[in-house]
């Protein structure tokens, strides 16, 4: 659902254009289960805590795609590097979301998790929302990890900056 700008008032203008200046690392959060399977394009997803490894993914409570992840309770935040720009782009809503899995090739295995994994990604984290909390349009969901894949090295990094999706290579990183 599209936001109309006109009317925001002018500090949440700011604050947009400010947050746009925020890189932020890409992930796509997929679920399966009673409520069905769904998968989002997330940059706001981060670390909370190692004791118990538990991370954060904030969801506009306006997605499709809202009512399905609080409803199965069971997700995995894949985070996405350069290879993976096209799954993040699917993910984004420029592809239907019952089309999203399949147009973004065979990338997903369904054998290691009772949630879709992204095969190949930088880092897979699988557990159950064990907390919400509600600000404004989104659910801030609190996901504890039952299961953690970290990916080969190399590749770099998919970062989110100025609204647009960027590859960071490994080389720049070093």
């Amino acid at each position: 659902m599209a936001v109309n700008l006109t009317r925001l008032t002018p500090k949440q203008r700011m604050f947009r254009e400010a947050m746009a200046n925020l890189s932020a690392g890409v992930n796509v959060v997929t679920t399966d289960g009673p409520r069905g399977r769904a998968g989002i394009t997330v940059s706001a997803a981060c670390s909370v805590t190692d004791t118990p490894p538990t991370m954060l993914v904030c969801i506009n409570q306006s997605s499709r795609s809202h009512d399905i992840f609080t409803g199965n309770e069971r997700i995995c935040v894949n985070v996405l590097g350069p290879e993976q720009r096209h799954v993040a782009q699917a993910f984004a809503g420029g592809v239907p979301a019952e089309e999203r899995f399949a147009a973004s090739g065979d990338v997903w295995d369904h054998t290691v998790a009772d949630v879709p994994v992204l095969k190949g990604s930088a880092a897979s984290v699988v557990g159950r929302i064990t907390g919400t909390a509600q600000r404004g349009s989104h659910t801030v969901m609190f996901v504890e990890a039952d299961r953690v894949i970290v990916g080969e090295e190399g590749g770099g990094a998919l970062v989110y900056f100025r609204r647009q999706f960027h590859e960071i290579p490994t080389s720049l990183i070093a």
